[in-house]
């Protein structure tokens, strides 16, 4: 069963990300931040992040830089769900690292089918 680490300062966002991607079939933790993000993927294995950009002590975009820097968990697939809609900030998640961006509030088909496609595959 694939791993999902959801990263988000924000609690509500962190638990409907994780519902929604059990509810999928998925297992899910959680981050509060870049830093804590990256001392959990050092400590287990994970097949994903969905990565916040607006977040204390470590945003999103840090984030992405040391995770593509970071030989272990250089080539996890990252997805950055942020609330900044505009061209730019899709740009700046993508050359930070991102694989995809979406913009919340991302609808729960949407979010599963991006994952299972990022994912190699088919929900479990």
């Amino acid at each position: 069963m694939p791993h999902i680490l959801v990263i988000d300062d924000a609690p509500v966002i962190r638990r409907y990300h994780r519902h929604m991607l059990e509810q999928a079939g998925y297992q899910v933790a959680e981050a509060v931040n870049g830093m804590d993000a990256m001392e959990k993927l050092l400590q287990a294995r994970f097949d994903l992040c969905l990565v916040d950009v607006n977040m204390p002590v470590m945003n999103g975009y840090a984030f992405l830089r040391r995770l593509r820097a970071t030989a272990p968990v250089h080539g996890l697939p990252a997805l950055m769900i942020s609330t900044e809609a505009a061209a730019s900030d899709r740009q700046q998640a993508l050359d930070a690292g991102a694989n995809a961006y979406l913009v919340k509030p991302v609808p729960p088909p949407l979010l599963c089918g991006y994952v299972a496609a990022m994912l190699g595959g088919s929900p479990p």
